[in-house]
């Protein structure tokens, strides 16, 4: 059996869950809806309870997939799910939740993030969010894909300082966060949610990361995951659509890196020197 899978605190003091379960393109194809079910169902009796999803996904379609695996077992889910940022008006935030909500088939979202910065101003977004909370259509709310700066104009914001996580992409080879993001979001105890931790799956057939794998008798692909989870402050979401592959993502949680596989893997993956753009896919 996988270790127990580790927590980190939120802001608002509530644990969860270092590694969660994914669902970026997940019902897409209605052939693979009962593996896609069946992996997520897999993921909760292991212990990952961290479920990320979005209206985006499939238009709708994954939100409705995982209604199907946390059925009669909402309650030990930590539920997380995107508003569009074409949605993040104060009457379009409560349309799109009302609408994950009845998709989800549930009366509230753990954790409602805004996809990514749009054109609607934040403060409306965040008075939108608030309004949620207080009807108890959600429990927190965060943000995705915000670089330092958007972070800083939140934060600033009246209501702003409720910010419970930002997710971000962050694997070993997109590390640009760890400059001024990752050590701001650390300073304020807001945890990183690093979204493709093995880069959709590119990070799995690397020759270096191999190389540290063997020591360890694991997949390149769990060494990339257990080295976005060694990571303070982060929460990993990879997807997995098959029960195999959610099992090697719970196996990456026994994985423990030793400082010669941190060097190795600075080496191969150089940390960043200098500010770069965030990054997104």
């Amino acid at each position: 059996m996988p270790s127990p899978v580790r927590t980190l605190k939120l802001p608002s003091g509530e644990a969860v869950a270092v590694l969660g379960q994914g669902t970026w393109k997940m019902g897409e194809d209605p052939r693979r809806r009962a593996d896609e079910v069946a992996a997520l169902k897999l993921g909760l009796d292991l212990g990952i309870t961290l479920i990320d999803t979005a209206e985006m996904y499939a238009s709708g379609g994954a939100e409705e997939v995982v209604a199907e695996a946390i059925a009669g077992r909402r309650d030990e889910t930590f539920l997380v799910s995107k508003v569009l940022p074409s949605n993040a008006s104060r009457a379009g935030v409560k349309r799109a939740c009302e609408a994950s909500l009845k998709r989800l088939s549930t009366d509230r979202i753990d954790l409602y993030l805004l996809h990514w910065p749009g054109s609607v101003p934040l403060s409306e977004t965040v008075e939108a969010f608030e309004t949620l909370k207080r009807e108890g259509k959600i429990r927190h709310w965060g943000v995705s894909n915000f670089d330092t700066d958007e972070m800083e104009e939140l934060v600033g914001l009246k209501g702003g300082g409720n910010v419970q996580t930002n997710q971000v992409l962050y694997n070993l080879s997109r590390r640009g966060p760890e400059f001024d993001l990752a050590p701001w979001c650390a300073e304020r105890g807001i945890p990183l949610m690093a979204y493709s931790p093995v880069e959709q799956g590119a990070l799995a057939h690397n020759a270096r990361l191999e190389a540290v794998a063997a020591r360890h008798n694991a997949t390149a692909a769990q060494i990339a995951l257990a080295w976005v989870m060694a990571q303070p402050g982060v929460i990993a979401i990879p997807k997995a659509g098959r029960q195999e592959h959610v099992r090697q993502n719970a196996a990456a949680l026994d994985i423990k890196l030793t400082p010669e596989d941190f060097a190795d893997l600075d080496r191969a993956f150089p940390p960043p020197t200098r500010k770069r753009g965030l990054e997104m896919i």
